[in-house]
């Protein structure tokens, strides 16, 4: 009786450990920063204000008080049940000493057609 009891007691203990491991959580994918779309990028003129870049991508992830004239939009995608990350752009903007956008930097460039501001792609 009381081995049957134990051999209950150690059952009911491993199937409450084991159920943290299974399926049955779920687990989100996890979305960090500004998702900034190709057409996002190719509406940039060059000379646009730096209020006029905030209207089309959105407040950028980071701006450094060191360099006022640099925007950083950073944006990761991990999936559910991974600790690798998916999917990452950059892009980094760059301003002239009047504010008006200069350059632009990173893995989502504008299209073809040369209407959008000057392209370094950095991968």
């Amino acid at each position: 009786m009381c081995r049957q009891l134990t051999i209950a007691c150690a059952l009911v203990a491993c199937a409450v450990l084991l159920s943290a491991c299974g399926p049955l959580v779920y687990r989100m994918e996890v979305q960090q920063g500004n998702l900034v779309s190709q057409e996002s990028v190719a509406k940039l003129q060059p000379g646009m204000t730096k209020d006029q870049v905030r209207f089309v991508l959105g407040t950028p992830l980071v701006t450094d008080i060191f360099h006022a004239d640099r925007w950083d939009y950073v944006y990761t995608l991990k999936p559910e049940r991974r600790s690798v990350i998916k999917e990452e752009r950059r892009l980094t903007l760059f301003f002239d000493k009047n504010g008006r956008l200069d350059r632009v930097e990173g893995d989502v460039v504008p299209g073809a057609g040369g209407r959008g501001p000057t392209v370094e792609n950095r991968q």
